[in-house]
């Protein structure tokens, strides 16, 4: 499923939400220098505001059609697994994973991130977690019940932010069992944003997994939720969570378990 979102990477890049400048004001903040790895950079939306803060940006993507679409916009990528790709002596001062870091295995992952930073650099994970009214996160159940019975999409979290809840502890698990961390830290921060029926629809088929259901599976989910959102006015405001799982380099210690 790692790979499909790159399905269509220009739809991907329009609609995905983006990320506060505080959380990345909060990420970038005291770090020895501007050399950022981008783990799963896909299109370049986690990326972006980091370059815009004047780091250098080198992106590795298991997605080749993704990563295409992110060297359109100047951006240095590499394509291959994160816990197979080879930094050939390379080193930098943050290393971040936006909605990528579950995909990656978090042991192997943790590990090979402290032997990329240099001391002081900092490893960031964050997501977005997007809670829709309650009227409508409803409706959408329904939807997918109906259209996809029997599969995982069917069964919604009424709690998004708890179901993403185990992400954030073995992240923070595995980052302190290496044993070159500092303290983990997470930070959170709420902001919202409007959608009307046809924004959200234009969004949905990005979702992980979306891209591989049949043409009339996906005609029959869109046309669900957007009678649900026409059902309440034609639009809505999604309440995000947008987490951080943050550690930094420590200056003398060895990579390996505690």
């Amino acid at each position: 499923m790692a790979e499909s979102f790159g399905a269509d990477a220009g739809r991907y890049d329009r609609t995905r939400p983006r990320y506060p400048q505080a959380l990345i004001d909060k990420i970038i903040a005291d770090l020895p220098g501007c050399d950022l790895l981008d783990v799963g950079i896909g299109t370049g939306v986690s990326a972006r505001p980091f370059r815009a803060a004047g780091f250098r940006v080198l992106g590795v993507e298991v997605d080749a059609r993704m990563a295409a679409f992110a060297r359109q916009d100047g951006f240095e990528v590499e394509v291959a697994k994160f816990e197979d790709w080879d930094a050939a002596g390379r080193t930098f001062d943050l290393v971040i994973a936006g909605m990528t870091w579950h995909w990656v295995d978090p042991t192997a992952g943790a590990a090979k991130a402290a032997a990329l930073l240099r001391p002081g650099g900092r490893l960031a994970a964050f997501w977005n977690v997007g809670q829709p009214p309650r009227e409508l996160a409803q409706a959408f159940s329904v939807v997918y019940e109906r259209v996809l019975p029997n599969t995982p999409f069917a069964a919604m979290p009424r709690d998004p932010l708890a179901a993403y809840e185990r992400f954030f502890t073995s992240t923070a698990d595995e980052i302190r069992s290496v044993g070159a961390f500092g303290d983990v830290q997470r930070w959170q921060l709420d902001w919202q944003q409007s959608y009307t029926t046809a924004q959200w629809l234009d969004q949905v088929p990005t979702f992980g997994g979306h891209s591989q259901f049949s043409s009339s599976t996906l005609e029959e989910l869109l046309d669900g939720i957007g009678t649900a959102i026409d059902g309440i006015g034609g639009s809505f405001t999604m309440r995000y969570a947008a987490v951080a799982v943050a550690a930094t380099r420590q200056q003398d210690s060895r990579v390996g378990p505690k």
